[in-house]
């Protein structure tokens, strides 16, 4: 690949499955640290950005917290620049991280769903609705289907979630996450790189390899994480396929 500048890379699945690195990947991302500028994006929002750039630190990848893009960081910035409060769809981790801008109020302005986990409750869900039919606004961290769980296994993620509040409610939800296009490009400004500089390395056929392709941007795709081979039977179609991260530093000499 020539005219790479800057590098977006998703982290579970690419960086790491469950609680451990995949094989050369922080190998991988100190030598691609020396020649491009790297923003690491993600939709993970069952923790705070500051929790997930620990976890990295912690298994040996130097990340600053200008180089984290979180969905779960973007969706709090809209409801704080709005100066109003949401109902939130989210675990205990992440709503500590929203503070005083959640809400159990069903007159709110926002109801927020990410990744909840055990918190998709009917209770939960059903306070969601309920402020959604009286006005407030559907804001999504992410809708991803499924991803990669600690077991090696898929797991459900928060998107079956937000299609049944869609449903239910008869509204659309605001996505803030991949594959938004305002989230790659705010990502991209970050790194002072324009879209044809830049590429998207991800585990997503559709969150990361379509939503980058759709803003402008080179995508690679990782046969790690949630890969599966059928990715690669559809519509969409990678710009490189490798098997892992540690791959890429080849790939683009």
């Amino acid at each position: 690949m020539k005219n790479v500048k800057g590098i977006l890379m998703d982290i579970g699945g690419v960086l790491y499955v469950g609680e451990t690195p995949v094989a050369g990947a922080v190998e991988a991302v100190a030598k691609l640290r020396e020649r491009y500028a790297l923003c690491f994006v993600t939709n993970t929002t069952r923790r705070s950005p500051e929790s997930v750039r620990q976890k990295l630190l912690k298994m040996g990848f130097a990340i600053t917290p200008e180089q984290l893009f979180t969905a779960l960081a973007a969706a709090r910035r809209i409801v704080e620049e709005a100066e109003g409060r949401a109902v939130t769809i989210l675990t205990e981790e992440a709503e500590r991280y929203f503070g005083e801008l959640c809400s159990i109020d069903t007159v709110s302005h926002f109801v927020v769903v990410g990744d909840a986990g055990e918190n998709f409750t009917f209770a939960r869900m059903n306070r969601g609705f309920r402020a959604l039919i009286r006005g407030a606004r559907l804001i999504a961290a992410a809708r991803n289907r499924y991803f990669k769980d600690a077991d090696g296994e898929l797991s459900l993620d928060a998107g079956g979630f937000v299609k049944a509040l869609e449903y239910a409610a008869g509204t659309e939800a605001t996505v803030v996450g991949k594959p938004s296009w305002e989230f790659f490009h705010q990502a991209l400004k970050s790194m002072g790189v324009r879209p044809e500089e830049a590429i998207m390395v991800g585990d997503d056929i559709e969150s990361d390899i379509a939503g980058a392709q759709a803003a402008g941007i080179r995508a690679v795709m990782v046969r790690t994480g949630k890969f599966r081979p059928a990715d690669l039977e559809g519509a969409i179609f990678p710009d490189a396929v490798i098997d892992s991260v540690a791959e890429l530093p080849e790939l683009l000499e």
